[in-house]
């Protein structure tokens, strides 16, 4: 697809949002967060569906493993401080903010009141598809589909990354760049572990 000009590599993380938002793209795979972008600046119909999936796979379809931005708060400041963040963490909390915040950006409501207030409103009947990344959460849970577990995520995320990109170069085969991925990736694991011992 790549030799053909049907896949085109655009960067790590969200470099490629423009691409779609612009109409040179045609599909995407990116997060919920990107429907703020497109709902303004996509001269285009556009749809949002789900993820696909192997309908064989047992117990499919699965959870999406959620991803994201966070809220982090500091040690080690005066009792005040902590008083002020925990006022500005319950007027986020709020229903009708989550709410408004979910229409505006697409990211996910981050409490159950925020999205039935979210489909109350006619929001998702409105505007369709608005509504997958908190179905997709809600799907089947599993040991393996609970959250990323994972050592030196981080760097991992990056190893993966460098090497796939040698696969869209040409530079490796897909079998070659994913055997090299998995004994960097163990070597991270290693360290992780030493590190990390208790």
């Amino acid at each position: 697809m790549a030799k053909q000009g049907l896949f085109v590599y655009k960067g790590r993380d969200n470099a490629a949002d423009v691409s779609f938002s612009s109409g040179e793209c045609a599909m995407t795979t990116a997060s919920s967060g990107l429907y703020g972008q497109v709902s303004k600046e996509a001269k285009f119909a556009y749809g949002i569906s789900p993820l696909p999936y192997y309908p064989d796979v047992t117990g499919a379809p699965q959870n999406t493993i959620i991803g994201g931005a966070s809220l982090w708060v500091m040690a080690g400041k005066k009792p005040e401080t902590y008083k002020g963040v925990a006022a500005f963490f319950k007027y986020l909390s709020r229903p009708d903010v989550q709410s408004a915040s979910h229409k505006r950006t697409g990211y996910l409501p981050i409490t159950i009141a925020a999205y039935e207030l979210t489909e109350k409103s006619g929001f998702y009947k409105e505007h369709p598809g608005t509504d997958v990344a908190v179905t997709q959460m809600i799907r089947k849970t599993t040991d393996k589909s609970r959250g990323i577990r994972l050592g030196n995520f981080n760097q991992i995320r990056t190893i993966i990354d460098e090497e796939t990109e040698q696969i869209w170069t040409g530079k490796k085969t897909p079998k070659e760049a994913l055997e090299a991925a998995i004994t960097r990736g163990n070597e991270q694991l290693v360290r992780f572990q030493k590190a990390n011992k208790s």
